[in-house]
C-alpha cells in the first residue's frame, strides 16, 4: 500500500491541577440550553448538564475565565463573536463510523446505477468525515471516479469537526470491514508516527466538497439538489417543530426520484407527508408514491 506522508503531533495544551472549581448554576445551565436552542436547533435534556459542564469547562480554562455568567456575557455581548462557533462545536455530538447502518449503501449503490447523468449526494451531519467517504467510496465502486461522475456535498455545523473530515486520516482498524484490495484502492498507508493510520487517496477526496452549515439556517445555499439526501441520527437532537422545519427543505433539495436516507431510530413520517417510507430508514418524495 502507498505510504502516507510523516506528519508528527503538536503538543497539548495543558491547565494547572491548582485551577478553581467551576460551578455551573441551574439558571446558566438553562441559558446554555436556550442558546444553543437558538443558534442550532439542538435540545439539551436536564441529564446532559454534567456532559454541558465538561464540556464548556475546557473553553473557560482556554479563555482564563473562571464564571459561567461572565461566559455567557460575553456571548450575548458579542453577537458575532468567533466564541459562538466554539461553544456550538463545544456542544455538538459528534458519534460516527465507516459504513454504519451498512444496509443503506448497496440501495445507494442500486439507485446511482440506475440513474442517468452524474450522481450528486449530501451527507448533512457529515463530522469527521465517515458518513461522506463511505458514501463517495460506495459510489467510486459503482460508477468509477472519472471526472463528473459524482459529488458529495459533505456539511456539519461543527468546523472542528469538518477540519478533521477535510484531512481524511483514520485508524486502520476503523476499515477492518474492506477488503485488502478496497484499502490499497482509496487509502494511503501511514509510517513512522503515522503508523497504523491510512489516509482518503487524493483521487476520492477530490469528489467530496466540505462546507459549513447550520440546518437551522432559512437558506442553505446549497449547489445543486440531489439525488440522495443522508440525513441519519441528527433529527433526534431537535424538536418536532425544527425537525418539521428542515424536512420541508430537504424537500426541495431532493431531486425526483432522489431518496432520503434516516437513522436507525428515526420516523419522518410521524413528522411530515411530503415522504413516503420506501424500506428500512429510506424515503422518497410522497408526491411520487
Amino acid at each position: 500500500m502507498a505510504k502516507l506522508p510523516d506528519n508528527s503531533p503538536q503538543p497539548k495544551r495543558t491547565t494547572g491541577s491548582n485551577a478553581p472549581k467551576l460551578v455551573l448554576s441551574e439558571a446558566n445551565f438553562q441559558r446554555i440550553c436556550q442558546l444553543i436552542y437558538q443558534r442550532a436547533g439542538i435540545v439539551l435534556a436536564p441529564h446532559k448538564r454534567e456532559m454541558v459542564y465538561n464540556r464548556l469547562m475546557r473553553r473557560l480554562r482556554l479563555l482564563g475565565m473562571h464564571d459561567f455568567s461572565h461566559y455567557l456575557a460575553l456571548l450575548q455581548s458579542q453577537p458575532a463573536s468567533g466564541e459562538w462557533q466554539e461553544f456550538i462545536n463545544a456542544l455538538t455530538t459528534n458519534l460516527t463510523s465507516f459504513f454504519r447502518e451498512a444496509h443503506h449503501f448497496p440501495i445507494l449503490a442500486e439507485h446511482a446505477a440506475a440513474r442517468q447523468g452524474s450522481y450528486s449526494a449530501w451527507s448533512c451531519a457529515a463530522s469527521t468525515g465517515e458518513e461522506p467517504y463511505s458514501i463517495a467510496l460506495t459510489l467510486a465502486e459503482t460508477l468509477g471516479m472519472a471526472p463528473g461522475k459524482f459529488l458529495v456535498y459533505a456539511t456539519d455545523i461543527d468546523t472542528q469537526v469538518l477540519g478533521k473530515a477535510q484531512q481524511g486520516i483514520y485508524r486502520q482498524e476503523a476499515l477492518d470491514m474492506l477488503s485488502p484490495e478496497k484499502l490499497q484502492r482509496y487509502f494511503l498507508k501511514g509510517k513512522s508516527t503515522r503508523q497504523g493510520q491510512v489516509c482518503i487517496r487524493p483521487e476520492l477526496a477530490g469528489m467530496v466538497r466540505f462546507e459549513q452549515l447550520n440546518l437551522l439556517s432559512p437558506d442553505w445555499k446549497l449547489p445543486e439538489k440531489f439525488d440522495a439526501i443522508f440525513c441519519r441520527n441528527i433529527m433526534i437532537y431537535f424538536d418536532k417543530e425544527t425537525q418539521a422545519r428542515i424536512l420541508r427543505q430537504m424537500e426541495r433539495a431532493l431531486k425526483p426520484g432522489g431518496l432520503l436516507f434516516a437513522g436507525h431510530s428515526e420516523n419522518f413520517s410521524q413528522i411530515t407527508r411530503a415522504f413516503w417510507l420506501r424500506g428500512k430508514t429510506v424515503y422518497s418524495l410522497a408526491k411520487e408514491k
